[in-house]
């Protein structure tokens, strides 16, 4: 008796992405076909802008890439067992395969992820973490946002800011993006729900040059740490020495290189060129890991004199100098607390009596001073940004003090007649 077979054939897996207009705003659809029938979901707000879309919007080849995903995912769930379907899924849960999908998947910088469990743990689960996807909507979401705005939206004590809410809802967004492509949700309840309002007021907290040198001399002179409580010994003051060299050679780099915190924290010896008269930034230390830089590229910074001069002065210290050791270096030679060093700089500010500002805001004064002297593009590159817009801010920031004058003498050597004689003659 001839022995036969059966074959199961795989079941074809195809889809299309389509724009639908919606009062609120076009959307990109995807429709789709897998083993379990067809699909279709809401993949984002329709973006025609230049430049990277933002959260929750997409281009059309971003749409395309996000149902390449989707097939992706519903091909290899062929060749596997069904997945659970939503009624059945929380968000935690969703929550907890959406992180490990970043991590392992997207292979996103370990501080990122480590920002997202964050958020995860302390903020959504606690509100959401019980909840089956489908019974979690869009009133719900906004029901909660509007909560955090009207208790004054403290968190652990401190006011959230509109950026910080809308972090919150850009996460969740994700898990439900996510949960769309793994559970077969049918809507993502995130993506119609409110965002708080954003204005850039186009200002900062900046130092100017002298106010700068001011911050430095403060904490080469040790004026910025309390002085001991008992008499040290010779050893001893020339620690608090080498401490103070390095915090004024920290806040030189930091504002005239533009570095961000978890940048200096790591910069190492070998990254620095003085012949080239360049600083070479490969990693950045955050929350006790070393990663690529926030950009995810190594870049290449200008090594301005006051900034060479101080690194210079610093690598003559008697020990941690070598081409793998860290230029800012705690008393073992090890990474630098954040924490302590902030505390530092805040006295440090105080002890120049200038205004008081964040750390951060001595990236923000390089980039006021960089987008006067170079252009735009180049400014881009030394800061790591990753798009040309959020150069611009600081072009908004310091217009060019020239600008009148240059405008001016374009009339005056202008033959039009609109010019008055007046200011012709002048």
């Amino acid at each position: 008796m001839a022995s036969s077979s059966i074959h199961f054939r795989e079941a074809p897996v195809s889809g299309h992405v389509f724009r639908k207009a919606r009062k609120s705003g076009d959307r990109w659809m995807a429709k789709w076909r897998d083993a379990e029938g067809q699909h279709q979901v809401v993949l984002g707000r329709v973006w025609t802008k230049r430049g990277r879309p933002p959260e929750g919007y997409l281009t059309k080849q971003g749409a395309q890439r996000e149902l390449d995903a989707i097939l992706a995912d519903a091909r290899r769930s062929n060749l596997t067992s069904r997945p659970r379907r939503s009624s059945t899924v929380t968000f935690g849960e969703a929550a907890r395969e959406w992180l490990r999908y970043v991590e392992h998947d997207r292979k996103r910088r370990a501080s990122t992820v480590n920002d997202y469990r964050w958020i995860v743990e302390r903020r959504l689960l606690p509100e959401f973490g019980s909840a089956t996807l489908e019974s979690i909507t869009t009133q719900r979401i906004d029901a909660w946002r509007s909560g955090l705005v009207a208790a004054g939206g403290l968190e652990d004590g401190e006011a959230l800011s509109a950026r910080t809410i809308n972090k919150y809802l850009g996460v969740m967004h994700s898990i439900l993006k996510r949960a769309q492509r793994v559970y077969g949700l049918a809507a993502n309840a995130a993506a119609w729900a409110e965002r708080q309002p954003v204005t850039r007021s186009g200002d900062f907290n900046v130092l100017s040059a002298p106010e700068v040198e001011a911050l430095a001399r403060a904490a080469r002179e040790g004026r910025h740490r309390k002085p001991p409580k008992h008499p040290t010994g010779p050893e001893w003051r020339q620690k608090l020495r080498e401490q103070d060299e390095q915090d004024a050679a920290i806040f030189l780099t930091a504002t005239y290189a533009g570095l961000r915190l978890g940048e200096l924290r790591s910069l190492r010896w070998r990254d620095l060129e003085f012949d080239k008269r360049l600083i070479h930034v490969r990693h950045s230390y955050v929350m006790r890991t070393e990663d690529v830089p926030k950009s995810g590229r190594v870049r290449s910074v200008p090594m301005i004199d006051q900034v060479a001069v101080a690194l210079d002065q610093l690598s003559r210290r008697p020990a941690w100098t070598g081409d793998d050791d860290l230029v800012f270096v705690n008393p073992a030679g090890e990474h630098i607390e954040d924490s302590a060093l902030r505390r530092r700089f805040y006295a440090a500010l105080k002890a120049a009596g200038l205004k008081h500002l964040r750390f951060h805001d001595l990236r923000h004064s390089f980039g006021t001073l960089a987008v006067q002297v170079f252009p735009l593009t180049d400014v881009k590159a030394y800061m790591g940004h990753a798009d040309i817009a959020t150069t611009m801010i600081y072009v908004h920031h310091v217009p060019r003090v020239d600008a009148a004058e240059k405008l001016s003498s374009a009339l005056r050597s202008s033959a039009s007649p609109i010019v008055p004689e007046e200011l012709a003659a002048a």
